[in-house]
């Protein structure tokens, strides 16, 4: 049981009556008067409150949050008293998110229900924590507070972005990806995949004819061809120290695994096998490119899996990794990052070998702090001046790195972290056409 400030407001108004009565003597006995009034309502507060337990509290969210989305939770309440009730419900929820303000205050006609909706943000892979639901249920004369302590401790897993996969299901089907960036890539070319014969309709690419069918039914015939499909893409992912840079609470390493997830989703759903590589200062994971149905889930369970690394990061052991596990030739999309030319020129050669022996993209990050700093106004402090300068520096030496690899027939991407997933979909859909 707990008092309410109700009932030391009306304590602090029965000790100055009686406390008047020093002076004015009727005021003694009004104070002792009312004393015995709080103590009854007090006693039927308590009887109100206890005579049954009223109050059913279930929490409701689904049995894995995706990372970086906000994910829905509800708590839901049914009471089962005669009379309205206001409540406060605080939920225990995993230290983790640090968050003070899920106190909610609701309030509850007789046997009526009620339902507490918030999100929670993860940033990190891996299990989760939640405690109890503590619920504080008051009668109308508000004097104290049953605590109610319902449900039971449970674990929730942080799996990589699903949600924005089923965001780009719905919109794929809708036909509405242009709304998140998704571009419409225009053919290049012809693709060397001959699908039938045909005959000849107005429109038609004259260079398409098939001059021995033609002559074969003496009507004009074209060939048609498909789009290419079984093509392996590999989402290759650096775990070294340089991807444990955060933005907006999240490291490069999750935005990473994040893009590739969708990039796997979206390779599926063309036709290709998707696959996955990891590695640090050794070649890890590795999931061989399929499209069976169960791949995504495998891709998935192998992303959830994937710890930090702090180690430095080595271009050979990728190349000798990819050399033993993948024979055929592939599209490898490279997530790293590149801060400064000596950084890549050290891994230049490998990078070099790799797209020798595979289609290779190099998709590394864009510093939005950065960005953001030197678009600021200059002032006319020399410090400033200074600080201007180095990030200019450090922006110019991206803008070196990606014409570098251009220069030896590597494609490469720089982009925020915000826009990752875009940009890879958009490269892979442009490549693919090509």
């Amino acid at each position: 049981m707990y008092l309410q400030r109700r009932f030391y407001y009306l304590m602090a108004v029965v000790i100055a009556c009686m406390a008047s009565g020093y002076a004015v003597a009727p005021m003694f006995l009004v104070g002792r008067v009312l004393l015995l009034l709080l103590l009854l309502a007090v006693v039927a507060d308590v009887v109100m409150l206890w005579h049954r337990r009223g109050l059913s509290v279930t929490r409701q969210m689904s049995v894995r949050f995706s990372n970086g989305d906000d994910n829905p939770v509800s708590i839901r309440l049914e009471s089962n008293y005669e009379f309205p009730l206001t409540i406060e419900v605080l939920d225990e929820i995993p230290f983790v998110f640090q968050r003070r303000d899920l106190c909610f205050k609701v309030s509850i006609r007789k046997r009526g229900e009620a339902t507490v909706n918030y999100c929670l943000r993860p940033t990190e892979r891996g299990i989760y924590g939640f405690g109890l639901v503590r619920v504080f249920v008051s009668t109308p004369l508000r004097l104290v507070q049953r605590r109610y302590s319902c449900g039971k401790p449970q674990d929730v897993k942080v799996y990589p972005s699903y949600l924005m996969l089923r965001q780009y299901e719905l919109l794929a089907m809708s036909n509405n990806l242009k709304e998140i960036g998704i571009k419409r890539i225009r053919r290049i070319g012809h693709n060397t995949d001959f699908e039938q014969i045909k005959d000849y309709i107005v429109g038609d690419d004259y260079r398409t004819i098939n001059w021995r069918a033609t002559a074969r039914r003496h009507q004009l015939m074209v060939n048609v061809y498909q789009e290419e499909r079984s093509q392996q893409v590999f989402s290759v992912i650096d775990k070294g120290r340089m991807m444990q840079q955060t933005f907006h609470g999240m490291t490069l390493l999750d935005y990473a695994i994040n893009a590739s997830l969708v990039l796997s989703y979206v390779a599926i759903n063309r036709q290709d096998k998707a696959g996955l590589v990891s590695f640090s200062n050794k070649f890890e994971t590795f999931v061989p490119a399929s499209r069976q149905p169960g791949q995504m889930q495998t891709i998935q369970e192998a992303l959830y899996a994937e710890q930090t690394q702090f180690d430095e990061t080595d271009f050979s052991a990728l190349l000798a990794g990819l050399a033993m596990h993948s024979t055929r030739r592939s599209l490898l999309i490279l997530y790293t990052s590149f801060t400064s030319m000596p950084a890549l020129r050290r891994q230049l050669s490998f990078l070099r070998q790799l797209a020798m022996r595979h289609r290779l993209l190099v998709v590394f990050f864009e510093d939005e702090e950065l960005k953001e700093f030197i678009m600021q106004k200059s002032s006319n402090s020399t410090e400033h001046l200074y600080q201007r300068i180095i990030a200019e520096k450090f922006a110019y030496e991206q803008r070196l790195i990606v014409r570098t690899l251009r220069q030896y027939g590597i494609q490469s991407l720089l982009t925020t972290p915000k826009n990752l997933s875009v940009d890879v979909i958009n490269k892979y859909l442009e490549i693919k056409s090509r």
